[in-house]
């Protein structure tokens, strides 16, 4: 665990560099807020496409060989991120990213190869970890990078940097990442013809519990990638912030994530089960998102994007948790694909709406529909904990047999 932990986490500090200046990047050749939004979308749409495609050969070939490929062509990506001349390069560089990005439902499943039914989301919540410090190191990296202007930002040398680190985390699984899942089921698996995209999800979609779980996880990275694609832009017009300023808040935000899911959102699951928490991180990421607007001073902005922060690091490893419960060992690295398909198209429509309402509506609607999305997800969680336990009384749901 601590190896994967590790490479997922320099990864991620490679993709965090990125997040605070993409939307300069784009702004700087004449993007409007609406072509930002599809820019911050492209990489989640084409890892969309990939990402089952990347789930079920995981489960045919190991976990290993996806997590290599798709490190070397990651950084690759960002490369060609540091090149760009044009908007169209920066598209293409990204898309190119996305559809390379087969490292995570590969990590998510080797975690589920590791772990036991009773520390799965604890396992879960250590690769969040690793999303969130990532996204502490990366973003106040790639802000000091670019530098405070926003107009005269440096884009080349962070995209430079990211290229780097994955480098590094490809070097790291190259050297000490072993396979995760048993051969005799990697043989099993490669017997099998491999299903269809269509099938897979409507495979998933349809089981009892599991298309309602992935809808919400769909629902709540939505909101929190339109916040992401936008939110640049937002401080931008309200605070005269630059690349440097919003890279240390969404390193606070990593810090308070990696805080939470590293060691906070285990011991809750524990204690009061994994349905439970998706209705307070989905309430919490509501009052968050709705809060940002009213920021007038950068203390009530800090407090609005903690709780924000702290829903969404409750939310995503317990959604993860629940719904690896539900199949067997040999579907995990497909259903987890499945999983990662879902999000990604999140974070292919969020930022396009966000950006969109931002543009037509204002620079506070992206976060107004974004709460009113988020209460429809506390409604779904109630539906959820009713659904896996009809009794409404056992704590620990997410550990009883699916």
């Amino acid at each position: 665990m601590l190896i994967l932990f590790l490479i997922v986490f320099i990864d991620l500090i490679g993709f965090g560099i990125i997040i605070p200046l993409l939307p300069f990047y784009a702004e700087f050749y004449q993007a409007s807020p609406a072509t930002v939004g599809l820019v911050m979308a492209t990489y989640s749409f084409t890892q969309f496409l990939a990402a089952p495609f990347w789930g079920q050969l995981s489960d045919r070939i190991g976990r290993r060989p996806v997590l290599l490929v798709s490190l070397a062509g990651i950084a690759l990506s960002y490369v060609w991120l540091g090149f760009a001349e044009s908007l169209w390069m920066l598209f293409a560089a990204r898309a190119i990213g996305g559809a390379m990005a087969g490292n995570i439902s590969a990590a998510f499943a080797y975690v589920a190869d590791i772990t036991t039914r009773e520390n799965r989301a604890q396992g879960m919540g250590v690769i969040g970890a690793a999303f969130g410090l990532g996204f502490i190191a990366g973003p106040a990296i790639g802000g000091i990078l670019a530098g405070s202007d926003p107009v005269n930002a440096d884009f080349q040398t962070p995209a430079f940097a990211a290229a780097g680190l994955s480098a590094a985390a490809w070097i790291m699984a190259v050297v000490v990442l072993k396979e995760s899942l048993p051969i005799e089921i990697r043989r099993k698996l490669a017997a099998q013809p491999p299903k269809k995209r269509l099938t897979m999800f409507r495979e998933a979609l349809s089981r009892p519990h599991l298309g309602l779980l992935i809808l919400m996880t769909f629902l709540a990275t939505f909101v929190f990638a339109g916040l992401e694609a936008t939110f640049a832009m937002w401080s931008r017009r309200q605070f005269g912030w630059g690349p440097e300023q919003n890279g240390y808040l969404f390193a606070f935000v990593g810090l308070l994530s990696a805080a939470i899911q590293g060691g906070l959102v285990g011991r809750l699951a524990r204690r009061f089960g994994e349905a439970r928490l998706i209705i307070q991180g989905a309430g919490a990421l509501a009052v968050g998102v709705l809060l940002i607007p009213f920021s007038s001073n950068i203390a009530v902005l800090i407090i609005a994007m903690a709780i924000a922060g702290y829903g969404f690091s409750i939310i995503s490893p317990s959604l993860n948790s629940l719904i690896s419960l539900q199949v067997g060992e040999d579907e995990q690295g497909g259903i987890m694909g499945v999983t990662r398909s879902a999000s990604t198209m999140a974070r292919f429509i969020g930022p396009a709406w966000a950006g969109y309402l931002f543009g037509v509506l204002g620079m506070d609607w992206p976060y107004f529909g974004g709460a009113l999305v988020m209460l429809i997800v506390v409604a779904l969680g109630f539906k959820a904990r009713k659904d896996l336990d009809p009794a409404g009384q056992d704590p620990d749901i997410g550990k009883s047999s699916p």
